[in-house]
């Protein structure tokens, strides 16, 4: 580039045409629609106060629940269990709080923005309610409760835009409703340990990533769109046959007359019995005169727009170049490469008017955070903290001297827009000293950008693995366990938060855990799984490097408790483990099982394990070899001998830093 020249900033390069027209016409169609949306905050309160009514015990639970405060503040929940977005109540959250009685279904009618209702765990009995009524639903979870009965087979009539369905641990019985299986965006579905008979439905092949129907008393042949899920999705059930599972069907199922599943019969050209009246030539002709003049009018209008827009455009932003400062140069070109929608989400609409032109902006997941807006990010200075498969990072320091961490994502642009947002802001409710805290995001189609704070000691892993001396030298025992007991604490925060997930971390490694200036962890790129695109998700995430993803493709809660036991071996040992953990394959391969096995044949042989970093450590062995066996006893092979997540924390917060 030539001297005194600026770099254009390609989030500020020319909209493409294509990009401007389709901006227009989703101005039109998402803008005004959004603005009628949510729900007043009187009926809020009053449909939600009913609600209320209509369940028994909730007087230590929902004793916030009161005319006296408005239920939502922003996209924030005065009261318990109340998810907001925008001053709208989006969803209800009421898990854990033992609550009964009839659930009130018509009382919540009111609230229109209403998208994710969450019953999770408490002691509701008897039939299922009528949730057509809240047709706009896209996740129920009703798990962990005492519904029974048959669920009629219509159950599920007109909710379109279902997504996640949890109904495990119940004890409804009679046939899964076909209602269900053919939900058009269904993608996640529970319905372990009930008392389900029959077939099992013939799910539609769109969408659907999880299915769990083990543990009932399903029998005949396995749909084929399922078949390709994991076998224990499918165990418990003496009945069924066919794939995935090894017993094969004898004899096929006769046909049951249903012609669903037949090939569409196509639609004639021209239904009507009478074939359609020739018009003239003359008729003919004035037709694709009068066609021809409105396509050139509206190409001359959309024209105009364009040139219009450019000439409103913001000015280019960039660095100039400058061969001193190469590092940071490339920094500021890498993370300038992304580009911003000039159309505001849905979500983020809050009535106020935006030009089509305007840049796109920052979304916030916490109120209380002093805002900013991408200019004053593309303004800052850039310096690039990492690259790899899973994204690039980037330290921007504001004008004002505020340290954040920029991470593009690229592996994310299969989600939609509003689960994407629906993600964030329930990765935005997560609050614990070891995390490190989402800020602010960005949705683009083919790429995301998440943003943090700084966190100034940078990762485990460059203490490990990086130079030391007098003046940097390595990290000793008590600061070792130190953050192997904060990085345990984390991760039993996001699986006593997150039950439903059944990786609810899926990354943990060294390089994922970041230290503040006191030395305290903080986890990051934990709970992505869901927002990733899942033909990705094998080759990118540690969990599934695991043994059982290996043996069965599969990976669980007890996963993390594997990802974290390779942490403390390596936070003990010093010995590099990022090369086998980022291996193209999927899967826990001989590498990865031999540096597992390398240290705990050391230990076995009295040989020295421990980093000799860590100084004079004889003092201490009794305690680093308790966290070492606790190590090896996280990365058991067998799930089955593997601790539970539980007694590894207990035990690893029983050990003593110092004498």
């Amino acid at each position: 580039m030539p001297m005194g020249t600026q770099a254009a900033h390609p989030l500020c390069l020319p909209i493409p045409p294509t990009t401007f027209i389709i901006s227009l016409l989703l101005l039109l169609l998402v803008f005004l629609p959004t603005l009628s949306m949510g729900d007043d905050q009187g009926d809020a309160n009053k449909a939600l106060l009913n609600f209320k009514g209509s369940l028994a015990n909730t007087e230590e639970a929902l004793a916030n629940w009161n005319s006296s405060i408005s239920p939502c503040n922003g996209n924030y929940g005065n009261w318990n269990g109340v998810l907001c977005f925008n001053g709208y109540v989006w969803g209800l959250q009421l898990e854990k709080m033992n609550l009964r009685g009839q659930i009130d279904v018509d009382s919540l009618i009111p609230l229109r923005a209403l998208r994710t209702l969450s019953f999770m765990s408490n002691s509701f009995e008897g039939q299922m309610p009528d949730w057509r009524k809240l047709g706009a639903l896209k996740s129920l979870f009703l798990s962990n409760n005492q519904f029974s009965g048959q669920i009629p087979d219509d159950a599920f009539n007109g909710m379109t835009s279902l997504k996640k369905v949890f109904m495990a641990n119940n004890k409804f019985t009679g046939k899964i409703p076909t209602s269900l299986a053919k939900s058009p965006r269904l993608i996640e579905l529970r319905l372990d340990n009930n008392q389900f008979t029959g077939p099992i439905p013939e799910f539609r092949p769109d969408n659907l990533k999880q299915l769990n129907v083990s543990n009932n008393q399903l029998e005949g042949p396995i749909p084929a769109v399922v078949s390709n899920l994991d076998p224990s999705s499918f165990s418990g059930n003496k009945g069924l046959c066919g794939k995935p599972l090894e017993k094969a069907c004898n004899v096929p199922f006769p046909d049951d007359g249903d012609d669903e599943l037949d090939p569409p019969i196509p639609t004639p050209l021209h239904p009507t019995s009478n074939p359609p009246a020739k018009k003239s030539p003359a008729a003919s002709m004035a037709i694709t005169v009068i066609a021809i003049i409105v396509g050139l009018l509206f190409i001359l209008i959309l024209v105009l727009l364009y040139r219009r827009s450019h000439q409103r455009e913001t000015p280019q932003l960039g660095r100039a170049y400058n061969e001193n400062n190469s590092a940071e140069t490339a920094a500021n070109t890498e993370i300038n490469n992304v580009k911003v929608e000039s159309v505001p989400a849905p979500d983020q609409i809050n009535g106020n008017s935006r030009k089509a032109d305007q840049p796109g902006k920052l979304s916030f997941v916490r109120e209380e955070r002093r805002k900013f807006d991408l200019q004053d990010l593309l303004r800052a200075s850039a310096e690039v903290l990492g690259s790899g498969k899973f994204g690039a990072s980037y330290k921007a320091v504001l004008v004002d001297g505020d340290a954040l961490v920029v991470k593009r994502f690229k592996q994310m642009n299969n989600v939609g827009r509003e689960d994407f947002h629906e993600h964030m802001r329930r990765l935005g409710r997560l609050d614990h000293p070891n995390l490190l805290p989402l800020v602010a995001y960005l949705y683009r189609k083919e790429e995301k950008l998440l943003v943090f704070d700084y966190a100034y000691s940078g990762s485990l892993a460059s203490h490990l693995h990086g130079k030391h001396s007098a003046e940097h030298p390595g990290l000793d025992w008590s600061t070792r366990l130190k953050i192997i007991k904060g990085v345990a604490n984390g991760l039993a925060y996001l699986h006593s938060e997150l039950p439903s997930l059944s990786v609810p971390h899926g990354h943990l490694k060294s390089s994922n855990v970041l230290l503040d200036k006191n030395f305290e962890p903080l986890l990051m790129d934990y709970t992505l799984e869901p927002v990733m695109n899942s033909g990705q998700i094998q080759q990118i995430l540690v969990a599934y490097k695991s043994p059982e993803y290996a043996q069965h493709g599969q990976a669980t809660k007890k996963t993390d408790v594997w990802c974290l036991g390779v942490l403390i071996l390596e936070t003990l040992t010093g010995k590099f483990v990022a090369k086998y953990l980022s291996h193209h394959g999927t899967g826990y391969d001989a590498d990865l099982a031999g540096w597992i096995n390398a240290i705990v044949s050391e230990l076995e042989n009295n040989e020295q394990v421990f980093d000799h970093e860590m100084g004079n450590t004889e003092e201490c062995r009794e305690e680093m070899e308790k966290l070492l066996h606790i190590g090896i006893a996280c990365c058991q092979e067998d799930m089955e001998k593997r601790w539970d997540l539980e007694e590894v924390v207990d035990k690893i917060q029983q050990l003593k830093q110092t004498y």
